[in-house]
């Protein structure tokens, strides 16, 4: 079955968990933590075999910007290439910036006197019901909800833009995903629908996997708070993929995939 997204995505990989698929999307920061008064941080945003590695095709979708105070803010340079999308943020309040991509839709199949149909792209919940005629069989739904996020701070680390909205797969990290320390255990959690999201698979790889004979990645399962408690090998930029599924509730009859990708920098003693 082919998987169908929102009109607000440019490639079909955007919108398809990354456990689901052979390629990695991820969005790397030059640096999560900025000093000063102002500052910058520039960033790649790819998929490919490898995280932070471009080799495959660039995410074509620009993020949306969450500063400190929760106002709305907008990259700067934003250029797609070959294999990845760059693009630059001027950091001008102290805190806590978020950087997302969210995107969904709904997948879905039927048959009327043996012939398959298919959603189209862009096919949005509300829409399903008027889309299947009503002799189809065979019918099989999906809908796919998906974050991909960063964070990156100037000056001391804040939580405003940490706070879940209680909808889908959502991290809510117990240690702050901007203050990563070689040596210090971090507690990371998860979400689903505000609930915690237990017994959950959380995949994280460090950077440089296509140097090393082996990935070096970890998987670790979440706790009955959602939460996992990751001990970083060493310094340097992790890749963390989450995915969970569930009964959708926006469309009857219906699974529901979610998938959340994060970037964590952790820094050295």
């Amino acid at each position: 079955m082919k998987r169908f997204l929102t009109a607000t995505a440019a490639i079909a990989l955007v919108a398809i968990p990354a456990s689901l698929s052979a390629h990695k999307m991820w969005l790397l920061p030059s640096t999560t933590v900025v000093s000063g008064d102002d500052g910058w941080v520039t960033f790649d945003a790819a998929a490919s075999t490898d995280p932070f590695y471009p080799d495959h095709q660039p995410l074509r979708i620009e993020p949306v910007v969450t500063a400190p105070d929760g106002s709305s803010a907008k990259v700067e340079n934003f250029t797609v290439g070959k294999f990845r999308a760059t693009f630059d943020l001027h950091l001008t309040q102290q805190g806590t910036w978020k950087l997302a991509i969210t995107n969904g839709g709904v997948m879905g199949s039927w048959k009327v006197d043996g012939v398959e149909a298919r959603l189209p792209r862009g096919t949005t919940p509300d829409k399903v019901a008027s889309l299947i005629p009503a002799n189809a069989t065979d019918v099989k739904l999906a809908e796919v909800a998906n974050r991909n996020e960063v964070f990156v701070t100037l000056g001391a680390p804040t939580d405003a833009v940490l706070k879940p909205t209680g909808q889908g797969l959502e991290f809510t990290p117990v240690t702050h995903p901007d203050d990563l320390v070689l040596g210090e255990p971090a507690t990371l959690g998860f979400t689903l629908d505000g609930k915690p999201a237990a017994g959950l698979a959380v995949t994280i790889v460090p950077d440089g996997a296509r140097y090393r004979d082996a990935v070096g990645e970890m998987t670790l399962t979440t706790d009955a708070k959602g939460q996992i408690k990751v001990k970083w090998p060493r310094p340097g930029k992790y890749w963390l993929n989450v995915t969970a599924t569930g009964k959708s509730t926006a469309v009857p009859n219906a699974d529901k995939r979610m998938g959340y990708v994060t970037t964590l920098e952790v820094l050295g003693r």
